[in-house]
């Protein structure tokens, strides 16, 4: 666990938030060496934090002892560098044993995921929420989407709880983040951080930080770090012709190929991270390979980003 606290190490972040793939060899075990490699070059690209074992980790495949491994694997590769933040989720007892795993294997802090399968009422929620916190020393991101969705004033409740430091929103509903964002600022004192943790959220940043929200979750880092890391200076230098330029010939494309299939928003990136010569395996069951098709118009739209970051030079 490195020392510095985790909310000020990301408030400001020097590049993308990196959603690194869980390797698995042709086996179907865990490839930590090939994982390690893959988070270290996350990190050396430039990446501003590690997210291991999250939605694009496949965090919903990996047994307790696997998940563990990796999140000790990540924290060794990043090396101090760069903080380390897991996922956790499930029901209450699971999401705890993996926070405290999580916390064992030398995590800076935690992604609380929804709680599996259940449509929660918001006292409910909270108790779950407030549970998991409480269980390690961990600094914690709730994860908005699903069956996981917040009134402020719930918001407000987690934003008063010890431990809490931000709500990640993969949901969308920009009126609802701006109530929420309101009614925080107006509650609670100091600084509460926000997320934009749609897939593919560079698509939708631009509206995300018109109410405020500067920070981003990045699953192209994976495979094209150099596209996310040229949009998000163009993002924080406000240039807006080189990030409508990205947008239109990258994201955009990107985002509608994502859409033909189910799961793409993990299959379709981990494919991506093969393409660039690091062989993470294949997906877990439930989910499938993109089709032969899809790869290919993949590889193709990486050679048309690159193009397009050439004519920016």
């Amino acid at each position: 666990m490195t020392s510095a606290p985790l909310a000020a190490r990301l408030s400001v972040p020097s590049g993308p938030l990196f959603f690194p793939v869980t390797a698995f060899a042709p086996d179907g075990s865990i490839a930590l060496d090939v994982y390690r490699a893959h988070v270290r070059a996350g990190v050396e690209a430039g990446a501003a934090a590690v997210f291991p074992c999250c939605g694009t980790g496949e965090f919903h495949a990996l047994a307790p002892e696997e998940f563990e491994a990796c999140v000790q694997a990540a924290v060794e590769a990043a090396e101090g560098r760069v903080p380390v933040v897991a996922g956790a989720g499930y029901g209450t007892a699971l999401a705890v044993r993996y926070a405290r795993l999580a916390e064992g294997a030398g995590a800076d802090g935690l992604l609380a995921m929804p709680p599996y399968l259940v449509v929660a009422g918001q006292e409910g929620l909270l108790r779950h929420y407030r549970e998991l916190v409480a269980a390690t020393s961990l600094p914690t991101i709730v994860y908005q989407r699903d069956n996981a969705v917040f009134t402020p004033e719930t918001v407000v409740e987690l934003a008063r709880t010890d431990g809490v430091i931000g709500l990640k929103d993969g949901l969308g509903d920009l009126d609802l983040m701006q109530r929420i964002v309101s009614a925080v600022r107006g509650e609670v004192p100091g600084d509460f951080l926000y997320f934009n943790g749609l897939p593919t959220a560079e698509q939708t940043q631009l509206a995300y930080r018109g109410i405020g929200i500067t920070l981003y979750s990045s699953a192209v880092f994976c495979f094209v770090p150099e596209l996310a890391l040229a949009f998000h200076r163009a993002l924080d230098r406000g240039d807006d012709p080189t990030v409508h330029r990205l947008l239109d010939g990258f994201y955009r494309p990107f985002v509608e190929l994502r859409a033909r299939g189910r799961g793409y928003a993990v299959s379709l990136v981990k494919a991506g991270v093969r393409l660039r010569g690091l062989d993470v395996g294949e997906v877990r069951p439930p989910l499938q390979e993109p089709a032969e098709e899809h790869v290919k118009q993949l590889a193709e739209l990486i050679d048309r980003g690159h193009a397009l970051l050439r004519e920016g030079m």
